[in-house]
């Protein structure tokens, strides 16, 4: 080979060595940037990740604010739960006082109806201790001729029972007398329906002509026009005495 030749070939080898030498330098300056690029998306990644760290501290810190606010609100349960423990136990107390209460006013009222019962018995038992003495006097005035006067007539029939204060007859009449204290319409209305049933009560008296009249040292206001009108006579007292109320135009109802 000539000296030519030689040099030739050492050159192309030369030109060989350094276009590897420049595909190298090249690939590392592509794996140069690779790898910035991909510390940058690290350094990237690293930034998201201490954003989310960031979010995760602050979504924590709402967390646990949360939890003390919930601990807070539970203790305010607790408190509200033991005040209304306190209440309702006072509630049982008022409760038991108002029963222990109400039991001596039902004691009280009982006493006090006994009392007033007895009161007005006693009332009762004067009206007609009044009134009885001059019932065959009053109705004589009136033509009414009765003989036999009883006071307090009760009887019982069929599981009920009937009671006339005053009871004045004869053999052509049977006249009753409801005596009041105090004479109100109810007691009027009472006295009509007793005059219903006693023919049922009384059948002895069938064939007699019964007549009512009401009696009362006070007599309310209206419950002597409401007798008048449904037939009754009114009885009331006059000094010492009695004295029918009704006027010479009165006409008796007979039952």
């Amino acid at each position: 080979m000539s000296h030519l030749s030689h040099e030739s070939v050492h050159a192309e080898e030369i030109r060989q060595i350094w276009a590897l030498f420049k595909e190298t330098d090249r690939k590392f300056q592509e794996t140069d940037k690779k790898f910035q690029e991909t510390d940058r998306e690290f350094q990237e990644i690293a930034i998201r990740f201490q954003e989310t760290d960031r979010k995760f501290q602050e979504t924590d810190k709402k967390f646990q604010k949360t939890d003390r606010e919930f601990q807070e609100i539970a203790i305010r349960f607790q408190e509200t739960d033991k005040k209304f423990q306190e209440t309702d136990r006072k509630f049982q107390e008022t409760d038991k006082k108002i029963e222990r209460t109400d039991a001596l006013l039902q004691k009280l009222f009982k006493q006090t109806d006994k009392k007033v019962e007895e009161l007005t018995g006693k009332w009762g038992r004067f009206v007609e201790g009044l009134i009885a003495p001059g019932i065959e006097r009053l109705f004589k005035k009136r033509n009414i001729e009765v003989n036999t006067v009883y006071q307090r007539v009760r009887r019982r029939k069929n599981g009920k029972e009937i009671e006339i204060d005053i009871l004045a007859i004869d053999g052509q009449y049977a006249v009753l007398i409801e005596a009041k204290s105090t004479l109100g319409v109810d007691d009027v209305k009472e006295h009509l329906d007793r005059l219903d049933k006693f023919k049922s009560f009384f059948p002895e008296y069938a064939d007699r002509n019964i007549l009512g009249a009401v009696a009362g040292i006070v007599i309310d206001e209206g419950s002597d026009k409401f007798a008048y009108k449904s037939g009754l006579f009114v009885i009331a007292q006059s000094g010492e005495s009695v004295k029918i109320l009704n006027d010479g135009k009165f006409k008796p109802r007979q039952w």
